[in-house]
């Protein structure tokens, strides 16, 4: 067996943004998975895990390095074969789950336990990564249990969700949680300017903006629509003086959460169907391709029924983005309001933070945040967003 990697060395870990404790931990567990395979007690390994931490701190990129890492005969190198097939999605031994709809069911988590069990055909285990884990239904999640119960000698899981609570507390007693924290700002800004090629001053801005989250961060710092479209949303508190502008002000944040949950499906919609029609033959000639033709209209419409969903689940996450812009812009006012001396998220709009601070109190600033959090409720009860929306726009003017 190749020497492990140092700690000193990165590796596969070098995308974990100020997770220097997670990063010990599983390195840890990666010798002791190596100690294991070798006959040894192993200590320090376990068959399945539970990755929490709030939105953007890279609860999925720690999964899948710890996952390549499991798998690379020197622990993670970054290098060989096997590291590259696990962080590109294309090893033949890791189970890359990530729901696209808005829940996932009981019969694709049967499914997946039934492919979990089999033996590893080429790496040193069968891992599964479970991005979005409470995404599972209640009886999805009781099936998920008997096989964390009674896994496989050579099987890993890992889980990712935002919080240990939204799993079944039976299946957080077999898992050993690993916690990451919110990457300081310095931590992401160094990061956008050695991996993206961001300007420092922008990379700084864009950190600020998405408040440690990287992932929006990057976003933020490469797509000028993004940065728009953020600040048409901080801009709304400022235009809220009237019931008229309030219906406006939700009809707006309707569209632009619209607007980009379409750009971000239009194009992978229409490339999928295209290569379904394809996989059935449509174009070709010769016998048998009429039928076959014909017999794509079911695939076809169970492909639209799995787009909509993922449709709707974008959406959502559109809105969300939106909503968090606005409950940062708030917590900014209070902060202002309170003369705390803290990084603001919404410098960029430092005018309209102190119009707002100065026009109402650190009372009707928490209404405003709680208005705000009641509408991402709303929205996930399936009330219709612009509905929710225009009631929470209200409850900002009125305070």
């Amino acid at each position: 067996m190749s020497e492990q990697v140092e700690s000193g060395q990165t590796g596969v870990f070098e995308a974990l943004v100020g997770q220097e404790a997670v990063v010990e931990r599983l390195r840890a567990a990666t010798r002791a998975a190596g100690d294991l395979l070798a006959g040894g007690p192993g200590e320090g390994m376990t068959h399945a895990w539970l990755f929490t931490g709030p939105p953007g701190s890279g609860r999925s990129e720690a999964a899948r390095a710890f996952a390549a890492a499991l798998q690379c005969p020197s622990g993670g190198c970054g290098a060989c074969g096997a590291c590259h097939q696990v962080l590109a999605g294309t090893h033949a031994d890791v189970l890359y789950v990530r729901p696209s709809g808005l829940t996932f069911g009981v019969d694709k988590t049967r499914e997946l336990v039934l492919q979990a069990a089999s033996r590893p055909t080429s790496g040193r285990f069968r891992i599964v990564l479970f991005e979005d884990a409470d995404r599972a239904t209640e009886a999805a999640s009781n099936a998920l249990l008997k096989a964390v119960e009674e896994p496989s000698p050579r099987t890993v899981w890992l889980l990712c969700t935002p919080t240990a609570e939204d799993m079944l507390v039976t299946i957080r007693s077999r898992c050993r949680q690993v916690t990451l924290r919110t990457p300081p700002t310095s931590a992401v800004v160094d990061l956008l300017v050695r991996r993206e090629n961001v300007d420092p001053e922008q990379a700084a801005q864009a950190a600020r903006a998405a408040s440690g989250n990287v992932e929006r961060a990057r976003q933020l710092a490469t797509d000028p629509e993004a940065r728009e479209r953020r600040s048409e949303v901080l801009g709304i508190p400022a235009r809220l003086d009237g019931t008229g502008a309030c219906v406006a002000a939700a009809a707006r944040l309707y569209e632009l959460a619209e607007a980009e949950a379409k750009a971000a499906t239009a194009g992978l919609d229409e490339q999928e169907r295209a290569d379904l029609k394809a996989a059935f033959g449509e174009g070709s000639t010769g016998k048998g391709v009429a039928k076959a033709v014909r017999g794509a209209s079911g695939a076809l419409k169970d492909l639209e029924e799995q787009q909509k969903r993922r449709a709707t689940r974008i959406k959502r996450d559109t809105y969300d983005t939106a909503l968090m812009d606005l409950v940062a812009f708030y917590r900014d006012v209070l902060a202002v309001q309170l003369g705390a001396r803290v990084e603001l998220s919404a410098a960029s709009h430092e005018g309209d933070l102190h119009r707002v601070a100065r026009a109402s109190g650190p009372e009707s600033t928490l209404r405003r945040i709680d208005a705000i959090m009641l509408c991402r409720e709303r929205i996930a009860a399936n009330v219709h967003p612009q509905i929710a929306m225009e009631a929470m726009t209200a409850a900002l003017y009125q305070g």
